[in-house]
């Protein structure tokens, strides 16, 4: 080996070392931040409520007055064995260990078409996308959604590469009943990659005779493999409520049951709300947002630049703006790929525009809903990023291999330091190092993105075990809670509607066997401010002060 080699092999190897080194601290810097108490609120109202509940319960049962508890819980049914040992902190790592695994599928497929160096850029571009970064430390289910939508289509594509080989077929299709059976969304995966199973067939099988009843059958195979696969979900749920996808089309399965209202506000505020769920997405963004038409348009476009945490309006979630750009640049001198390649890229394309105008013409677009084309397209963009890097150096003949390396250093690494902003925020907002130091303990770090926690504690500590607890406009945040709960906005309004003096008000939550109330005073007060009349304003007065005792109280 001449020393020009030695050196571009010198050169190479250290930034595949550079790499490795920034993938290492990045899973670092992700395990730091999970290592404190869930307080995500999905978690706390579903994804930990619902696996606390069955524990306690002794094993799995219908919980109507819970709506999310009729999902598929693939995800949910692993975080029991933790909570089993009283550990809510390691479900964070098992949902984490999906992120993981993509990256892993990421890589290996790169490391096949391009090398070792792309492949690595890949893993790390994805892991560190803010979206991905936030669902990491959460313990929510989209990561596993992610990983096996994108074993479903990898293997997918693997099918075509091989020859059409039953086995990769299947093992495509129990992945994508697997991702059903981790989240609703996989639907929109099914859908898809049951309409590309025949399609790919046709185009690409050469065996043209009676190819297009073969194509709908080996269709018909995926959709069965699949559904196989997520049928304990659906014949529980039918079981239940003669919905196998409840509460998913209910106007289809449970048709609504017209019931008269007995306050004519509580009506017209529950027949608003319903006229704004038909409205759709593209009326809903335009009075509640108020988006100009061409911002609506441009929603799927959008979401790539302007994503923000917790904020609905910019989906509620980040996404990196090179995942719009990149990979169309995946596309430049296609005359040079293998028409394997030239398929995989098109069959990840349609994919993800696919998915996304699903989404936006369906409902209200967030970013975790369409996180199933991240892996995708964060491949076409390492594809896009080569073709950039080819063109450069076709461009200036000549160019040496240091200088190559020099410049997929800065336009490679641009986008993870894009990302790394993302991150360092995190630690300022998560702060783990407070809770990991002992400066803060748990009920304090709890407490201080939970302001409730201090009553819900109060209320674990100090009321009898059979206490059964009205709360009101409290989000549905369960976990925390040892007690008996019942979450209700709309019935404790109406039975404040209804009554018609403070002692009304008592003996109908009596009746219901609720023992305490535990409200959200704020958001209370603003809704009695704009609901209520004088006269029903003195009632719930008279009630509170002359019926209730004031046992714990957290506010101003």
């Amino acid at each position: 080996m001449n020393s020009k080699a030695c050196k571009t092999h010198s050169l190479q190897t250290s930034f595949i070392v550079l790499l490795v080194g920034l993938l290492l601290t990045l899973i670092i810097s992700i395990i730091i931040l999970s290592c404190v108490p869930p307080v995500s609120r999905d978690a706390l109202t579903h994804h930990l409520a619902v696996p606390k509940l069955y524990l306690k319960h002794g094993g799995m049962y219908e919980i109507p007055s819970i709506s999310f508890s009729y999902y598929p819980m693939n995800l949910e049914l692993l975080y029991i064995i933790p909570l089993f040992f009283g550990n809510d902190i390691i479900p964070k790592f098992i949902h984490f260990s999906f992120a993981l695994m993509t990256a892993w599928l990421i890589f290996c497929y790169l490391k096949k078409r391009l090398d070792t160096l792309f492949a690595l850029l890949g893993a790390l571009f994805f892991l560190s996308i803010p979206i991905i970064v936030k669902l990491s430390i959460t313990v929510y289910v989209d990561l596993g959604l992610i990983f096996f939508s994108t074993a479903s289509l990898i293997y997918l594509l693997k099918w075509t590469e091989n020859y059409f080989r039953h086995r990769y077929l299947i093992i495509s299709a129990v992945c994508c009943g697997l991702a059903l059976g981790t989240k609703y969304n996989g639907l929109i995966v099914l859908f898809l990659l049951a309409m590309f199973v025949p399609f790919i067939y046709s185009r690409l099988s050469q065996n043209t005779t009676k190819n297009s009843v073969k194509a709908l059958w080996l269709g018909t195979v995926f959709l069965f493999v699949a559904l196989l696969v997520f049928s304990p979900w659906m014949i529980k749920n039918y079981l239940w409520t003669d919905n196998p996808v409840f509460p998913l089309y209910k106007s289809l399965f449970n048709p609504p049951v017209k019931v008269k209202s007995t306050t004519d506000s509580i009506k017209e505020n529950a027949s608003a709300k319903k006229s704004l769920g038909k409205m759709g997405p593209f009326v809903y963004r335009k009075v509640i947002y108020k988006e100009k038409w061409w911002e609506i348009v441009l929603t799927p476009a959008r979401i790539f630049f302007q994503g923000e945490d917790d904020n609905p309006q910019y989906f509620d979630g980040k996404l990196n703006f090179f995942l719009l750009i990149l990979p169309f640049l995946a596309f430049g001198r296609t005359r040079a790929d293998s028409r394997v390649l030239t398929t995989e890229k098109m069959v990840f394309l349609a994919y993800s525009i696919l998915f996304i105008l699903l989404v936006f013409f369906y409902k209200d677009m967030r970013t975790r809903w369409i996180s199933p084309v991240i892996p995708p397209l964060v491949i076409l963009s390492v594809f896009g990023l080569n073709r950039v890097l080819e063109s450069i150096n076709n461009r200036f003949s000549g160019f040496s291999e240091k200088k190559f390396l020099i410049i997929l250093t800065v336009i490679g690494l641009l986008p993870i330091l894009m990302n790394s902003v993302y991150i360092l925020e995190q630690f300022k907002y998560i702060d783990p190092t407070s809770y990991i130091s002992g400066k803060v303990d748990r009920d304090g770090y709890i407490e201080r993105y939970r302001p409730e926690y201090a009553v819900i504690k109060y209320a674990n500590g100090n009321l009898p075990e059979d206490a059964k607890i009205l709360c009101a406009f409290m989000g549905s945040r369960r976990y925390y809670f040892e007690r008996e709960v019942v979450f209700t906005d709309n019935p404790f309004e109406t039975t404040l509607m209804d009554a018609k003096s403070s002692e009304g008000i008592l003996i109908n939550l009596q009746k219901r066997g609720i023992t305490h109330l535990i409200i959200n005073k704020d958001i209370f007060n603003y809704r009695a401010d704009s609901t209520f009349d004088d006269r029903q304003k003195r009632i719930i007065r008279g009630f509170f002060n002359k019926k209730l005792t004031l046992l714990s109280y957290n506010g101003d």
